[in-house]
């Protein structure tokens, strides 16, 4: 082969080069819109609906359960909230709300159970090691709970239709605020139920040391006041002349033997 045949190949290699690259770039772009379309739209109102079936069907009641959500007052970014509620979302309706199986509301559980599933692929997964960040447990009703779930597919469905790749923000360092103020709470926190203590061990001997020396000067005085109650009492040595008893004992001395 000579090297004008050589380099008369050239052009060959380089224009399928461009031709693979455009048709990978017109592949990941369908991809990006088809991901793009399915997230903004995977949340519907039918769904919504559901939950609001739910709510409906609970029975009113003051009875608390008790379940881990997001702590909204320690991480206030709505992006970040949303990310971890989701997750926990999931394992609430895995573990706590549990219906009779094949009853609709049970059914309505499944569907979305499905839904959270195909969602994880509009969210990117932040580091593990923080899975506890910004959660505390929380004691309400059932209606509450439900409320709190609704509020958060609700609010995801807003956000993905304004922009379908908002959830693939990086939360690690608003999870590592959570993290290091729990970490002050959890110091100062021991502090606190200590100073009742002390207080309570500091005045209980100080209220029982009181008691006793009131009692102990209640029972000296009454000891005194009992020796001079004898001493007013009159005797009969003590007693005047012109008493009716000493003068019936001079008449038995006048008496003739």
């Amino acid at each position: 082969m000579t090297a004008r045949g050589a380099a008369g190949r050239c052009p060959s290699t380089t224009w399928l080069s461009r031709l693979l690259l455009l048709v990978c770039l017109l592949v990941s772009r369908s991809i990006t819109e088809e991901v793009s379309e399915h997230c903004s739209h995977m949340i519907g109102n039918g769904h919504l609906q559901f939950l609001q079936q739910l709510i409906d069907s609970q029975m009113e009641t003051s009875c608390q359960i008790a379940f881990e959500f997001v702590d909204q007052e320690r991480l206030k970014d709505p992006v970040c909230y949303l990310k971890k509620a989701f997750l926990l979302v999931q394992d609430i309706m895995e573990d706590t709300m549990r219906f009779k199986d094949n009853t609709p509301n049970a059914n309505v559980i499944v569907t979305l159970q499905e839904l959270s599933l195909r969602l994880r692929s509009c969210f990117t997964k932040d580091y593990e090691e923080q899975d506890k960040a910004c959660v505390r447990t929380f004691h309400e009703t059932p209606l509450q709970l439900l409320e709190k779930i609704k509020n958060v597919f609700n609010e995801t469905k807003n956000l993905l239709k304004k922009d379908w790749n908002i959830f693939s923000k990086n939360c690690n360092k608003s999870f590592e605020k959570c993290s290091s103020q729990g970490h002050e709470r959890q110091q100062e926190g021991p502090s606190d139920p200590q100073l009742p203590g002390f207080v309570f061990r500091l005045l209980v001997p100080s209220i029982i040391l009181v008691l006793l020396a009131v009692g102990g000067l209640l029972f000296y005085r009454q000891r005194r006041r009992s020796h001079r109650e004898p001493q007013t009492v009159d005797s009969p040595m003590e007693r005047p002349e012109g008493s009716p008893l000493t003068q019936d004992e001079d008449r038995q001395v006048e008496l003739p033997v």
